[in-house]
Order: C-alpha cells, then structure tokens, then sequence
C-alpha cells in the first residue's frame, strides 16, 4: 500500500535538506512559504502563478514594508 503524499510543507523541507541548506535557512525558506499560501488563502501554489506572486510582493513592499532585497 502506497504511504499518501507528503504536503507542500514536508516537500519543502525534503529539498532544502537535499541542498544542504542551513537550518536557519530552512526555517525562513518554510516561513516564507507559509506566509505566501495563507495571504491567498490557502490556495495551492500550483494553483496560483505570475500574478499572485506579484500581488504578494507587493503587499509585502507596501503593507509590510518589507525591504526589496528580502
């Protein structure tokens, strides 16, 4: 019997750990993420494209005054 399939979260923290990133990286990596799938409630990044990555960096650069090099 197959196991059912890893969430967005845990195949994240697969790749990172696969590239040998930091642990400090990893956490902000899966913060940032976090973040991005709950300004669009929830939805699904492969759901989402082009457009709601600009609609949520510009929400980060206006209502979170989020430097541009973040």
């Amino acid at each position: 019997m197959q196991s059912p399939p890893k969430k967005l979260l845990e195949q994240a923290r697969d790749t990172i750990r696969l590239k040998h990133y930091a642990y400090r990286t990893e956490e902000t990596y899966i913060q940032w993420i976090r973040r991005y799938v709950l300004f669009h409630h929830k939805t699904h990044p492969k759901e989402m494209g082009k457009a709601e990555v600009e609609a949520f960096l510009t929400h980060l650069a206006v209502q979170g005054q989020v430097a541009a090099y973040t």
